[in-house]
């Protein structure tokens, strides 16, 4: 017997190296080509297709067909798992690759339908550009069947990717809806039902709008809120329930901002961009140069460089040698809920959610005029949600266009018929004029409605609205040749009243780009870069300064430890920052207790029926509270505020020690990279770590223009004059190859953990392959 065990122990040892071998030569099999002549069926002409060393691709071709073809191909070579993640988390299909865990996530997508809205609709999406995105998506469907062996994660999956279609790239374009907007309007909903519940000086409080730190690029700031008196509002009289952990006040968004000619030595515009969005390697967006002949274009050639999504035929924001632009989402109010009564005409469709592994769920959604219910009360009635994803004209790829625009004014001409989700364009032309103008599919709302959050009772003096991208509001070579956007509040009075609220940011991030262009007369591209690496912490210095002032004289030895670890004030969230640690946990132990104590009286009416609410300028309301220090306003049980802080700060001390001395507790351990492929969490530890780009400390917060946290914060940053390109620079993280055996899986990554330049356009070619049609 141990001679048979012997035998099999060595047979498995010998066996080991081909089962590594045969399992590494499988994966080889499903990397992007790089090298050498392929057939491509459809093109007209042969096309070049270049790679240098960071893996950015040059796709020289004959015609804008061939090179969406070409591009198609590549996209589906190095990103198709990830374009399908985008089509299924739009659609609510996720479930058929992941199987029953996915179900419930599929379900709040489903509900809106959106595979068969964009079927529906799909001529009106594809607009002016049908051919090239039939192009592309030929391309794409070649590009995976030339492929030896199918994409690397559908083989962990045990799954076979499905075919890309016309549909497939609208969904990628909703997909960013869903990653922008809030598909289920939930703070709207959530501060509706406060209302109802709680006396009107509360809810004032807890949907005030606005703080000492607005930036806008119109009107003044808002200011903090204005606390009430004692007899307006006593939060120690108020029934309350325990208050729950509030929700993350961060907002998905961007910086974009731009200098004029007139203060540049040459006379060049430029435009500094970068998104803040979830990241994951490879990263979201995919870097690219396309050339090709188009007699539509300015100088009859199109030769623009920037970021694409793969999924879509078209750069998102870049510079095309006349016009450089980028984007930051602008939270303008997209969606409306309505109270439709139990009797309110309903349609209801059965949606079948695919599953792998077991038997498809039937999904039924209920649907009326307005739009589909997604909450149905106790009576019958339901709340039903008209959001612009659903609507024609949500995505529409005549954006595609801004390649061949000449100038600023030919720019904002393909803006009026921009198909993306509402954002603040940042424009820079190679006159050095520059403009912002809000882009993108808004509510068209008729004058029964108002974009003022959720109507309690159907109002049928507001009709079901539609949408529209032109007329929109514009700040066009601005007098002090000076441009900022960074999720705040951009508009003011009318203008403001149309667009509506839907979760402005905390204004600290925008002012603080504001005040750092104001201070320079000169600039050039690497000063640009410097304000988007801004990691000084402006807002937190008067944090530090209270923590210090409650931790001052205190005999508790937990909060003189505290003190000593917090006494040198760094004055920026850099890596190796302890007080900025400290002074940032101090700030949200308290924000968290006051928002608490706010909302608890809200909790305790509503129990089931209570949804946290998003509050991201909370600010405006605790600063005025901390300096006033109103009895009336303390949450139930605490004495004072001084006890209240005294409080924060020990909690504090307490989280802090229990990871080990004071001293050593850095910023950048706090925010470590954690950057990883989807499909990392479906392995164990060990391997997990080949899927993910270095655990490395990261400098920057969500409070300053360089916005970071392990896993999210600039998927791209990008500082570019049109004209100029050869100086541009730009990051991006995760790199462009989505297999971990390609050379760039991770290319560029560590210049944008450490903000080294590179520049903007492709270097050297390091690969060149050749696509030629098919015989």
């Amino acid at each position: 017997m141990r001679r048979t065990w012997r035998w099999l122990l060595g047979v498995l040892i010998a066996t080991l190296p081909v089962v590594a071998l045969a399992a590494w030569l499988l994966l080889r099999g499903s990397l992007a080509d790089l090298e050498g002549e392929h057939a491509l069926p459809g093109l007209s002409a042969a096309v070049t297709v270049e790679r240098d060393a960071l893996g950015v691709v040059t796709i020289t071709a004959g015609s804008q067909a061939d090179a969406m073809r070409a591009l198609g191909r590549v996209h589906a070579q190095e990103r198709y798992f990830e374009m399908d993640l985008m089509r299924r988390s739009a659609a609510g299909e996720l479930a058929a690759l992941f199987g029953p865990k996915a179900i419930e996530v599929d379900k709040r997508m489903r509900v809106h339908r959106l595979r068969a809205r964009t079927d529906a609709h799909l001529e009106a999406a594809l607009g002016s550009n049908a051919a090239a995105v039939n192009a592309y998506v030929e391309g794409v469907n070649q590009g995976l069947a030339d492929l030896s062996v199918r994409p690397w994660a559908y083989l962990l999956l045990r799954q076979a990717p499905q075919p890309w279609t016309a549909s497939d790239s609208v969904l990628a374009g909703l997909a960013m809806y869903a990653d922008l907007q809030d598909p289920g309007n939930r703070t709207e909903l959530a501060l509706s039902r406060i209302q109802a519940v709680v006396p009107p000086a509360l809810h004032a409080l807890i949907a005030h709008q606005g703080s000492e730190w607005d930036a806008p690029l119109f009107g003044e700031p808002r200011g903090n809120a204005l606390l009430p008196d004692a007899g307006q509002l006593d939060l120690r009289t108020l029934a309350a329930s325990p208050a729950s952990v509030p929700v993350e006040t961060g907002a998905v968004g961007s910086n974009n901002f731009a200098v004029a000619g007139a203060l540049t030595a040459d006379g060049r515009a430029i435009v500094a961009d970068d998104m803040h969005l979830g990241l994951r390697a490879p990263g979201l967006w995919f870097r690219v140069r396309l050339r090709y002949p188009d007699p539509q274009a300015a100088g009859g050639q199109v030769d623009i460089s920037g970021f694409s999504l793969p999924g879509l035929p078209a750069v998102i924001v870049g510079s095309n040698g006349h016009v450089a632009w980028g984007f930051t989402n602008s939270y303008i109010d997209t969606a409306d809920f309505r109270n439709e009564p139990a009797t309110a005409p309903v349609t209801v469709h059965e949606e079948r959610i695919a599953v792998a592994g077991q038997d498809d769920v039937v999904f039924p959604v209920r649907e009326t005029a307005w739009g589909p219910i997604l909450h149905t009360h106790a009576d019958g009635s339901g709340d039903a949600l008209r959001w612009v994803a659903h609507l024609p004209g949500a995505v529409r790829l005549d954006f595609a266009d801004m390649a061949r625009a000449g100038d600023l004014d030919q720019a904002l001409r393909v803006a009026d018929r921009a198909g993306i989700p509402a954002q603040n364009l940042v424009i820079g032309d190679r006159s050095g004029r520059i403009a912002w103008r809000l882009i993108g599919a808004r509510p068209d709302r008729g004058p029964g409605c108002a974009a003022a959050g959720y109507a309690p009772a159907r109002n049928d003096a507001c009709a079901p609205w539609s949408l529209r991208s032109d007329a929109a509001p514009a700040l066009i070579d601005p007098a002090n040749h000076r441009l900022w956007t960074a999720n705040g509040r951009v508009l003011d009075g009318a203008s403001l009243a149309v667009a509506g609220n839907g979760g402005y940011d905390l204004g600290a991030r925008a002012r603080q780009i504001r005040d750092l262009l104001a201070v320079q007369d000169r600039f050039d591209e690497h000063d640009l870069l410097a304000i988007q690496l801004d990691d000084r912490a402006v807002m937190l210095q008067r944090w530090w300064a209270l923590l210090q002032q409650i931790t001052a004289h205190s005999s508790d030895p937990a909060l003189q430890r505290l003190h000593a670890a917090n006494a040198h004030w760094e004055g920026r969230a850099s890596v190796d920052s302890v007080s900025y640690r400290i002074t940032r946990g101090f700030r949200g132990k308290v924000l968290d207790a006051v928002e608490g104590a706010l909302l608890a009286p809200a909790r305790a009416q509503l129990g089931a029926d209570y949804l946290p609410p998003r509050l991201p300028e909370l600010e405006g309301v605790v600063w005025p509270m901390l300096e006033q220090r109103p009895a009336h306003l303390l949450p139930p049980g605490i004495d004072s505020w001084d006890a209240l802080l005294a409080k924060a700060a020990r909690e504090l001390e307490a989280d802090l020690a229990g990871q080990g001395p004071l001293a050593q507790r850095r910023w950048g351990e706090r925010n470590t990279a954690s950057i990883c492929h989807p499909v990392s969490r479906a392995l164990p530890a060990f391997a997990r770590r080949a899927l993910c780009m270095p655990a490395e400390p990261l400098p920057g917060d969500r409070d300053m223009p360089r916005v970071q946290a392990p896993d999210f914060g600039a998927s791209q940053r990008m500082v570019v004059s049109p004209g100029h390109e050869a100086d541009g620079i730009v990051h991006m993280p995760g790199g462009q190859s989505g297999h971990p055996l390609s050379p760039y899986w991770g290319a560029g990554h560590e210049d944008w953990v450490h903000g080294r330049p590179s520049p903007f356009l492709p270097g050297k070619a390091q690969h060149v392959m050749t696509l030629v049609p098919a015989r």
